[in-house]
């Protein structure tokens, strides 16, 4: 670690060795966000295990027929419920750009009043799953079959956010502080509801 970089900026884990596959994570990160996300310091560590974790979370997805909202909706109402800055951030600002900034807020809060039926139903499931998967009851799956969902679209969506809080468990757990860039893009109402999880980072990003 550069030693101008404040300490545990990065999180708990010493810098990975140079590698084409972290190589490749990071210029994701720059393409995505302009800078490299703090959490993917902890996973160049196993950078083909993010690409394979990545890759099945896109292919669930995709099986459940999910829209850019309705993953905005997942993964903000499960990351909100875990705890996880990162994903809220990232996700709380991409979700406000296909709702609100104040809808998004909410989400992240656990207030779906600003949803409509098929998105509640979406929220409501993934913050079960973050919070107590044994929760769930026969009534929860059947709002998401009244939502338009079937069976086999219904394990997927599952699957899609079970994969997604594998990968904040991972990011929290290693130490990561959220990019100070990142906080700063997000919509004021966003940036409020996040009030948990470990402090921003105070140093700009490596570009």
């Amino acid at each position: 670690m550069p030693a101008d970089e404040p300490l545990g900026e990065r999180g708990f884990l010493a810098v990975a060795p140079p590698s084409s596959a972290a190589d490749k994570l990071f210029a994701g990160d720059r393409d995505d966000f302009g800078f490299v996300m703090n959490t993917s310091h902890a996973w160049a560590h196993q950078p083909r295990d993010h690409d394979a974790l990545a890759a099945l979370w896109t292919r669930a997805a995709t099986r459940a027929g999910l829209t850019f909202r309705q993953r905005g909706i997942l993964v903000a109402a499960s990351a909100g419920a875990l705890g996880d800055p990162h994903c809220s951030l990232a996700w709380g600002t991409r979700l406000a750009g296909e709702v609100d900034d104040e809808t998004a807020a909410a989400v992240l809060r656990g207030d779906d009043a600003g949803l409509d039926a098929t998105d509640r139903a979406l929220a409501r499931w993934a913050r079960a799953l973050a919070r107590d998967p044994n929760t769930t009851q026969p009534a929860d799956v059947q709002a998401l079959r009244d939502a338009g969902f079937d069976e086999a679209q219904i394990a997927a969506l599952t699957l899609y956010v079970a994969l997604r809080i594998a990968f904040s468990t991972v990011n929290d757990a290693l130490g990561a502080r959220p990019n100070r860039e990142l906080v700063e893009a997000a919509p004021p109402a966003v940036r409020d509801a996040v009030g948990y999880g470990r402090p921003p980072a105070d140093g700009e990003s490596a570009p």
